[in-house]
């Protein structure tokens, strides 16, 4: 059966924002021509048609450039399923101010783990959400070994359907785990919903990490529905907040295609400007080990 294709994302505009020097978009990913990288038999749709693997990273530094962002990192797309390739090709291209997020399957071995940590990547994805080739038992085995190599977990779940039975699990962790997309609740975006206060008491501790990303997914622009559950996190923890642009915004599933500025816009009023500078450069800084 045909796949649907992926929408283009928007040419990007400016934010009323300034970033900071220095600033990380900590959540993207890199898709490219049909032909250029095999895609995944079981991928639910296809890249949007165009552009080939050379003209999407143009279109990315296009994205940083005019957002203000000179540090990525590069998450790797399910459409390509376990082949790695096209994201440690971009990783590779755009060169040391940016890092990748791969995927590695259950009992992944030593070498495998070795080699993932040469090509620049820095964590290991689990979507908690979608299912995939690693769950949370794969992961909790192959934590010691991402610890050797200085790798974490990020991680795609529900707070409301899953953080109370994941806390004990992350506190006995050796590694950080790092939420994607503000844990994306599916009960509404309540500052004191279900599994909220679980994922604040784990970020006050410092064990856990979360992207201030997708908004898109849960609540229509200009955001405001997320805005309190974003400023109780900030509040709970600045130095374990990142934000991400989750460009080009792939398997919108209903969502509308958003702008980029719309999203960095969110954080008007709810980041300082000393919050900004801890979630755009010095926490990316530190969790991703950026050069000065």
């Amino acid at each position: 059966m045909d796949k649907p294709d992926a929408q283009m994302p928007p040419r990007p505009t400016a934010p009323k924002i300034q970033l900071p020097k220095g600033a990380c978009d900590a959540h993207v990913h890199l898709v490219a021509g049909r032909d250029d990288f095999p895609l995944w038999e079981g991928r639910v749709e296809n890249p949007a048609p165009g552009p080939n693997f050379n003209q999407w990273l143009s279109l990315y530094q296009q994205h940083l450039d005019i957002m203000g962002f000179e540090r990525g990192v590069i998450v790797h797309s399910i459409l390509y399923g376990t082949d790695n390739s096209v994201t440690v090709a971009a990783v590779r291209r755009m060169g040391r101010n940016f890092k990748g997020v791969g995927l590695l399957p259950d009992g992944a071995t030593e070498t495998q783990i070795d080699q993932f940590a040469e090509w620049n990547m820095c964590a290991v994805r689990l979507n908690y959400v979608h299912g995939g080739v690693l769950t949370w038992d794969g992961a909790k085995a192959m934590a010691p070994a991402l610890a050797d190599r200085g790798l974490h977990i990020q991680m795609l779940c529900h707070a409301d359907q899953h953080m109370d039975a994941l806390a004990a699990d992350i506190k006995s962790l050796p590694v950080p785990v790092v939420f994607d997309h503000i844990t994306w609740p599916t009960q509404g975006l309540a500052a004191d919903g279900r599994g909220i206060d679980t994922l604040c008491a784990l970020l006050d501790s410092g064990k856990i990490w979360i992207k201030l990303s997708a908004l898109y997914r849960m609540c229509d622009a200009p955001f405001d529905a997320a805005a309190k559950l974003v400023e109780r996190l900030i509040r709970t923890n600045p130095d374990r907040c990142l934000w991400g642009s989750d460009w080009p915004h792939l398997m919108l599933n209903g969502a509308d295609m958003p702008n980029g500025a719309d999203l960095l816009d969110a954080l008007d009023n709810v980041a300082s400007t000393q919050d900004r500078q801890k979630i755009f450069v010095d926490n990316p800084k530190a969790l991703f080990k950026f050069a000065d």
